[in-house]
């Protein structure tokens, strides 16, 4: 076993802090993990209701709940550093990690009894090579850590540029126009100044399609037209299922629909973890583009009615989401369960399944198996995470994450810039804490979250005391209901992993 008190150090004082940017082709090169935050930023937490526990602004793993700024200030100053910090390696690299000294280097943190039942697997991102675990083939509740899975899956099948439009099309009669639904459940009323994702102002690539702008495009069509007054209705049509998850509980996750304004959200710009929402968000989305349709001189003659866009209709605007990349940086980060279902979906048209929750799910399920991920013992019923009924064993997120960081699928590195980093973003932003025993790790571990009732997983990347990168997935079920000893005690593993040049 090589010393992670000894030869490591030097390279371990280096990257401390760094861990902001993306990993490219297995190769870490910002230096700022400040400045280096995915398209989406900081912010939600886990996205559970109070029935389950959440992963964000409390004071979980040890973390002092004063917020992002304080913990920038305070506690993780980054580190400049020239050219690349990492370099892939192979299994013969002197630098490679063994099964044997991250086994010895856990020792007594895997016995903590606030873990209760623990699955884990470690493995060399490098390699691919599994190298410690236990139980790591046995299925366990992944709660979000599943959206690693739709991510992947997403990533794989969709092309790099997929965007998701929204499109107002002529109806059946003159004088009729129909809003219809693409699946994009971030179009925005807001204006582009007041967005905000995960707390975080949006940028060029990860600003949402825009109401007012599809609109100004209608109203500019029917005015070449000579045409001043509409009647409206709006097309669901392309879901079908039930619209409520089995899970709903209308703040954590609203109607699933494939027409949304804001996600539903009741208030756009409210910052609520888990924000109330539209009992009718096609209603809401209608009525939101009737106002600004109305600010445009265009007079809508009627309350808006759901129907049935004709077939072959002319199309007479549209607005596009942010590429598929962005919208699953956003979905990991800030663990947005109704993007994440959205994101399920659009997987599922592409494999030519119903775009449904059971849908979704069964596209998902296919396309993994398709690029190779073990999918032995893995049950998905939904995108989210949110159905306790999913199982998926440790060693299959660690494949998960071990294709998204390898330089042969360039196509699925939003995963890895997608993941929350400890103690700065996202549902990481309170984790890995000064006085949590995880300290040290902050900035140098990005992994996505998962919190339901009794059950916390964890799993991501780290960069260990050698500046390998290895691929972790940590998954307990306990029987107390407070989450946050468990995280702390999970948040030390992975401090443990990192700080060993094992």
């Amino acid at each position: 076993m090589r010393s992670g008190a000894g030869a490591g150090r030097g390279r371990r004082t280096a990257l401390v802090g760094v861990l902001g940017a993306a990993l490219a082709a297995g190769v870490l090169t910002v230096a700022d993990p400040a400045l280096a935050q995915p398209s989406p930023g900081a912010g939600r937490p886990d996205g559970h209701s109070s029935k389950r526990a959440d992963d964000g602004h409390h004071q979980g793993g040890g973390g002092n709940g004063n917020g992002q700024q304080e913990r920038r200030g305070n506690r993780h100053r980054a580190v400049p550093v020239k050219g690349p910090v990492l370099s892939a390696g192979d299994a013969k690299d002197s630098h490679a990690p063994t099964g044997t000294g991250l086994r010895s280097a856990l020792g007594a943190t895997l016995q903590d009894k606030s873990l209760g039942t623990l699955n884990y697997a470690v493995a060399d991102a490098a390699t691919g090579e599994f190298l410690v675990g236990a139980n790591e083939n046995t299925p366990a509740t992944p709660a979000s850590t599943t959206k690693l899975a739709t991510a992947v899956a997403a990533l794989s099948l969709l092309p790099a540029g997929h965007r998701i439009a929204t499109t107002v099309v002529q109806g059946a009669a003159p004088g009729e126009i129909t809003l219809v639904g693409g699946g994009d459940p971030t179009v925005t009323a807001l204006p582009v100044d007041q967005i905000r994702i995960g707390g975080a102002p949006v940028d060029v690539d990860s600003a949402p399609a825009s109401m007012a702008d599809l609109a100004r495009r209608t109203a500019a069509a029917l005015k070449a037209a000579g045409t001043t007054g509409v009647k409206l209705s709006y097309d669901t049509s392309l879901y079908s299922g039930p619209l409520l998850h089995k899970e709903h509980d209308g703040t954590n996750i609203g109607a699933v629909t494939p027409l949304m304004v804001d996600e539903g959200r009741i208030d756009p710009r409210s910052p609520d973890e888990a924000p109330a929402r539209v009992f009718d968000p096609p209603g809401q989305a209608a009525e939101s583009f009737a106002g600004f349709l109305k600010a445009e001189g265009i007079t809508v003659q009627n309350k808006a009615a759901q129907a049935t866009a004709p077939a072959g209709a002319k199309e007479l605007a549209r607005v596009e989401s942010p590429e598929i990349g962005r919208l699953v940086e956003r979905m990991l980060t800030t663990s947005d369960n109704q993007l994440a279902e959205a994101v399920a979906r659009q997987v599922a048209l592409a494999a030519k399944q119903p775009a449904s929750f059971e849908g979704g799910a069964a596209a998902v399920t296919a396309e993994l198996a398709k690029v190779g991920v073990p999918m032995n013992g893995v049950v998905l019923t939904d995108g989210s995470g949110l159905a306790s009924a999913n199982l998926i064993p440790p060693l299959t997120l660690v494949k998960l994450l071990g294709q998204a960081a390898s330089p042969q699928h360039p196509e699925l590195r939003p995963v890895i810039t997608g993941l929350p980093i400890a103690g700065f973003t996202g549902t990481l932003v309170s984790r890995f804490g000064a006085k949590s025993g995880a300290g040290d790790a902050a900035g140098i571990v990005r992994a996505k979250t998962g919190s339901l009732s009794n059950v916390n997983t964890l799993a991501g990347t780290v960069v260990d005391s050698d500046g390998r990168v290895l691929v972790f997935a940590l998954m307990t079920r306990t029987t107390s209901p407070d989450p946050f000893p468990t995280r702390a005690a999970i948040d030390r593993i992975v401090a443990k992993i990192a700080a060993c040049g094992c």
